[in-house]
């Protein structure tokens, strides 16, 4: 005679003993009653076993939808409340390959790759913060002050600028983040210590985003002025 153990406890106790990571396991049922096992493989039925004689077959996924871990207990308290008595088994599990790690720059990171492959002459340039999440616009605006920071607007008349290698530019509510100026050694923008200091400090708050340069001018030489001017996307910056 098999043990008169719930199929919801045996199967419970085979969960706990699955390794930490597993992705999917491969079960035995092996019915009491012979006469049954036609019910039981019809209670069973959305997990597709596979049925010879008094002994079904099926298995179980973690993730993903279908046959789940949760239908599987269900359907076995099915055959508990029908008092169709066996004994389950694990025939075999596989476990989840690992995750990928991502190794994803910080943004004064960034900036320093950014800044190392520019001419050695770089005078002045523009450059954009892009957030992962527009809850952290209030706070990144306080942390980056010093760069003077700016929301942008895209002209409607005109096409999204769009810089070497990088994404198009857009529109005030498209993007959550800021675009701001840069200067290497004089006139109107923040200093590159200043810059890294600001992206550090949104970095140690763990707000998180993507750094673009996207217009850098060379030796340039202000007479009289605070610097060049730009255009973009139809108006001075």
């Amino acid at each position: 005679m098999l043990r008169l153990v719930s199929l919801v406890a045996q199967w419970r106790e085979i969960v706990r003993g699955l390794a930490e990571r597993w992705a999917d396991a491969r079960l035995r049922l092996t019915i009491e009653d012979e006469n049954a096992a036609a019910r039981a493989a019809a209670v069973l039925g959305p997990l597709n076993p596979g049925r010879r004689g008094n002994v079904l077959r099926f298995y179980t996924t973690r993730r993903g939808a279908g046959l789940s871990p949760d239908l599987v207990e269900r359907l076995l308290r099915r055959l508990d409340q029908e008092r169709i008595r066996g004994k389950l088994d694990l025939v075999g599990a596989d476990e989840a390959a690992p995750e990928p790690v991502s190794h994803r720059p910080t943004l004064a990171g960034s900036w320093d790759a950014a800044i190392a492959v520019l001419p050695a002459d770089w005078s002045d340039l523009y450059a954009e913060v892009e957030l992962d999440s527009s809850d952290w616009l209030e706070r990144a605006a306080l942390l980056m002050a010093p760069l003077n920071p700016a929301r942008w607007k895209a002209d409607p008349r005109a096409k999204p600028a769009r810089p070497e290698g990088g994404a198009a530019s857009g529109a005030l509510g498209e993007k959550p983040g800021f675009r701001f100026r840069g200067a290497r050694r004089f006139g109107y923008g923040a200093s590159p210590e200043m810059t890294r200091r600001c992206l550090e400090r949104l970095d140690n708050e763990g707000i998180r985003g993507e750094l673009r340069i996207l217009r850098v001018l060379s030796d340039t030489d202000p007479v009289a002025t605070q610097g060049p001017v730009w255009y973009v996307e139809g108006r001075s910056v």
